[in-house]
């Protein structure tokens, strides 16, 4: 039996629980080098005697056969080798197998429990995105609309924020306005039910209804955010155009976020301004949409400002505001760990002494 076969057998019959274990008792040794699955060893540099191991059998067979070749007896012709003589090798390899595993004990394999807890500081965030009707046009991504390039890209960041795939595990709500503001779906660590709400979202479809009410939208982000504990609140505000709705001016809208701690960052998107001709067609023009509120918005509240004129540079914005938005994480291992040297040392002890018994008996030779 090799020692591989030894440690896979050893792996295959250790029982879930220490308690359990016969053989393994708990150890102070540091799981130092891992194996695999539950398996490691506290002092590694130890598997440095193997290949010692080996050349002890390989310098053994070699004494032999040069012992052999001194004897002047032997005849010119070869003679036939007995059982015995095919057979000599055994012993050494015997012995070299146990020095293996006496190595392999000294690495000290261990067999370690680990656990992990995870404390942080989450960010509570408010997605706002804007559901007007200029929100139609493809300047963003052609054959798409703004609407569903917006929609692609800050669902990849609402994954990304609420399934820890980069240190983070925040709750997101989503919030859409055109006219009105309203609220699709409350905070949630749910990755899946957010983005089905977000899949939903489509451009107002009465005229009654469209408009772009930055003020009314960010005043919903800030009610929302109004009672949350977390240490961090924050609001992305996403528009194509300027506030047209004059109940609640943005600045107002603002200076409550300002108030309530809530940080805004603002995203422009949108190459083009349109407008319609004459005759009712409508056409992109050079003109730029006035960002200064959307600027003094997200100065007010200690945000920033972005704008973004095709796909890519809304995937870059949304991965600053991520980056600028990390939450601070502590993690605490507990680590036990339990010996299980005993396993290769009873191997080799009766592989060293059958080789012994070997030398000794039937594989005996004569000086």
């Amino acid at each position: 039996m090799s020692a591989l076969a030894l440690w896979q057998g050893a792996a295959a019959g250790a029982p879930a629980s220490a308690a359990a274990t016969s053989d393994a008792v708990q150890s102070t040794a540091a799981p130092r080098l891992h194996l695999f699955g539950e398996y490691y060893l506290g002092d590694p540099y130890f598997l440095l005697l193997v290949p010692i191991a080996l050349l002890v059998f390989r310098y053994g067979r070699s004494r032999r056969a040069s012992a052999a070749g001194r004897v002047p007896a032997l005849p010119a012709s070869a003679l036939p080798r007995s059982l015995v003589q095919r057979l000599a090798w055994i012993p050494l390899a015997l012995q070299a197998l146990a020095l293996v595993l006496v190595a392999l004990a000294l690495a000290r394999p261990v067999r370690g429990n680990v656990e992990q807890t995870t404390t942080s500081e989450g960010i509570d965030i408010v997605l706002a995105i804007d559901r007007s009707s200029s929100m139609k046009f493809d300047d963003l991504e052609r054959g798409k609309n703004r609407l569903e390039v917006v929609k692609e890209v800050v669902g990849d960041f609402a994954v990304r924020r609420m399934t820890d795939r980069v240190g983070a595990a925040d709750n997101v709500a989503l919030v859409t306005f055109a006219q009105f503001p309203q609220l699709l779906c409350p905070f949630t660590l749910d990755a899946g039910a957010l983005t089905a709400f977000l899949d939903g979202v489509q451009l107002v479809k009465l005229e009654v209804e469209d408009g772009t009410a930055i003020g009314r939208g960010l005043a919903k982000c800030v009610a929302l955010l109004r009672d949350s504990d977390a240490k961090s609140k924050v609001a992305v505000l996403l528009t194509d155009g300027e506030n047209n709705v004059a109940d609640i001016a943005p600045l107002e809208a603002a200076k409550l976020a300002a108030e309530e701690g809530v940080r805004v960052y603002t995203v422009l998107a949108g190459r083009y301004v349109f407008q319609e001709d004459i005759f009712g067609r409508v056409y992109a023009t050079e003109r730029e949409l006035d960002s200064s509120e959307l600027e003094q918005i997200a100065q007010m509240s200690g945000g920033r400002f972005f704008r973004a004129r095709d796909r890519e540079a809304l995937e870059r914005v949304y991965a600053e505001i991520e980056a600028l938005e990390r939450t601070e994480r502590t993690e605490r291992r507990y680590t036990e760990t339990f010996d299980l040297y005993r396993r290769f040392l009873l191997p080799a002890t009766l592989l060293y002494l059958l080789g012994w018994l070997s030398t000794s008996t039937w594989a005996r030779r004569l000086p």
